[in-house]
């Protein structure tokens, strides 16, 4: 009898490991066969923009299709980083396959699912030199994946919205196996083109054009489907929210999340502006100044927010004395109880600084402000190493000789204890060289300095 009840539990169990095979089998099938659906959507959507003309943009000629390295193009979101990957990849023609990680269909893979999801792009692409995969930073882990594909000579092309993209333990697993591309909304260049202006002639109609055309650029910001939204107020307010609770709070585990969100509004309502932490824990009930240091991190890693530190040979300044800029001024008033006004003055400070920032970070160089003991101030130093190249200051209206006073006195001072004589003053209208104490300070209209 006991025989007989161990050869028929023996019997059960078998038939219970075949059953959950078979099970298991079949999860499997039915996991393929969703993933294959939603990859051959999202290539229909991939094809879909072939037939569209876009804006070119100057960051396309950093991409190295042919690099062994991987394309790592990174940046706020809807700044244009997936329409620039799939810009240069159409234009030579090769053979790509495309996923983008940031479908809610998606939202449970892990770096364990990332084979079968390259098996699926082979049955749907066919055989393909190079991988485009967007916002990568989605999946846990995918740097390992694209390691592996690095060895085995794939191209790889990254997008991400997150600066953690490129910390981390992929810098520890792709040491020296990528490049980074930095990508902003639309320069005033790049807005121009899009709407098909001339920034080249120089006829009082194509000028007194492309002044309008600034005017709007100042008010409305770079972000690319902003040219065509009617509601921009709703557009950017969801956009921020998005960015806020899905590569913020969900990412890092915001715990009082409604906290994290006005101390988010307020910084945004107050840019450009220094930042001092243990002010801010105070106004926001923080236990600590180290949450909020943590907090505006945070937001600088989702490109919300740029910081700029104080120029001084003296690290511990250059640490604690930072300035944050808003990405774009989309975000400085589109928002939801955002509470400002024109602010014409800090909205061409922060254009200032992101063009710099376009135009100087791919070739090295640093930016940071000037403010010595007896508070006078440059809005930005341009550096390469410890030698100051350039000083540059904004004001939107210079027709009060107090403020254009103010204007010439910081930058001669800083110009003479940074030993640079590169001077500049972007202003809204004005255009005019003048010679103070033996330095020359080109004063450049916004529009005509946007556009060189």
């Amino acid at each position: 009898m006991c025989l007989i009840i161990v050869v028929f539990n023996v019997r059960i169990c078998r038939f219970t490991e075949v059953s959950l095979s078979l099970r298991h089998k079949y999860k499997i099938l039915m996991e393929t066969s969703v993933l294959l659906e939603i990859l051959r959507d999202q290539r229909e959507e991939l094809d879909s923009l072939r037939s569209q003309c876009f804006c070119k943009r100057k960051e396309e000629d950093m991409v190295k299709l042919e690099s062994k390295k991987a394309q790592v193009v990174i940046g706020v979101r809807r700044s244009g980083k997936s329409t620039l990957c799939f810009n240069v990849l159409n234009k030579a023609q090769v053979k790509f396959a495309y996923v983008n990680f940031d479908d809610e269909r998606l939202v449970r893979l892990s770096a364990d699912d990332l084979n079968d999801v390259l098996k699926c792009l082979y049955q749907i692409y066919g055989d393909f030199t190079h991988l485009f995969l967007d916002e990568a930073q989605n999946v846990e882990g995918w740097h390992l994946f694209v390691n592996r594909l690095l060895r085995q000579r794939m191209h790889v092309l990254v997008t991400g919205s997150n600066a953690k993209l490129l910390s981390g333990e992929l810098v520890t697993h792709l040491t020296g196996r990528y490049e980074q591309i930095e990508l902003y909304p639309f320069s005033f260049s790049e807005y121009c083109l899009c709407k098909g202006m001339d920034v080249c002639s120089n006829t009082t109609k194509a000028e007194a054009f492309r002044r309008t055309a600034f005017d709007e650029y100042l008010k409305q910001g770079g972000f690319p489907e902003l040219l065509c939204k009617k509601n921009k107020v709703r557009y950017v307010a969801a956009l921020v929210d998005s960015i806020l609770k899905r590569d913020i709070e969900q990412r890092y585990k915001i715990r009082y999340t409604r906290a994290f969100e006005q101390l988010s509004n307020h910084l945004l309502n107050i840019v450009p502006a220094p930042v001092v932490a243990s002010d801010l824990a105070d106004l926001f009930g923080f236990k600590s100044h180290h949450t909020v240091n943590n907090y505006i991190n945070f937001l600088k890693q989702a490109y919300i927010l740029s910081g700029v530190q104080r120029y001084s040979a003296k690290s511990k300044r250059r640490i604690r004395d930072e300035k944050i800029y808003p990405i774009d001024v989309a975000f400085m008033d589109a928002r939801a109880d955002a509470f400002a006004g024109d602010n014409l003055g800090w909205r061409l400070e922060t254009l200032v600084y992101i063009e710099l920032q376009r135009r100087n970070r791919p070739q090295g160089r640093d930016i940071y402000y000037y403010k010595n003991t007896n508070n006078y101030e440059a809005d930005f130093v341009v550096c390469k190493g410890n030698v100051v190249e350039e000083i540059y200051q904004v004001c939107y209206d210079l027709s009060h000789e107090k403020t254009r006073r103010r204007e010439f006195r910081g930058m001669l001072v800083a110009s003479k204890e940074t030993r640079c004589d590169n001077l500049f003053l972007i202003t809204d209208f004005q255009r005019e060289e003048v010679e103070i104490e033996g330095k020359k300070i080109n004063i450049i209209p916004a529009y005509e300095w946007l556009l060189r």
